[in-house]
This record gives C-alpha cells, structure tokens and sequence, in this order.
C-alpha cells in the first residue's frame, strides 16, 4: 500500500500578484508557468514578490525599452 502524504504533489503557492493583486498559483515543484516565460527579470527589489503573467510581460518590455 503506497502512503498518500509520500505521493501527493504540493498544493501550488497561492499568490496576489505585487503590482496589480490578481490571484495566481506557483509551482515549487519547477513546473510554474513562469518557467515557460522567455521574460527573464531580477529578483524583486523593495518588498515585490512574484508577478502574474500580464505584468511580468509589462515589467520585461518596459525593462527591454530603456
């Protein structure tokens, strides 16, 4: 008989999203839709978690314009 706590996956990390508050989940596992995301920014600075989609696109394309 397999355990289910040893073969359960973890729920994903229900975040908001720093800058506009929508609700997104994250995937520990390394399975995260951001994974899939050609944007690539640094690590958030003054308090920022993560970014939903939407904004992490408008952070990379405001941060590629400069």
């Amino acid at each position: 008989m397999t355990n289910q706590q040893e073969s359960a996956l973890p729920e994903p990390r229900r975040l908001a999203c720093s800058r506009c508050g929508a609700e997104f989940g994250c995937e520990l596992s390394g399975s995260c839709w951001c994974a899939e995301e050609t944007a690539r920014l640094p690590m958030a600075v003054d308090g920022e978690d993560c970014l939903c989609r939407s904004c992490l696109r408008q952070a990379a394309g405001a941060s590629a314009a400069r």
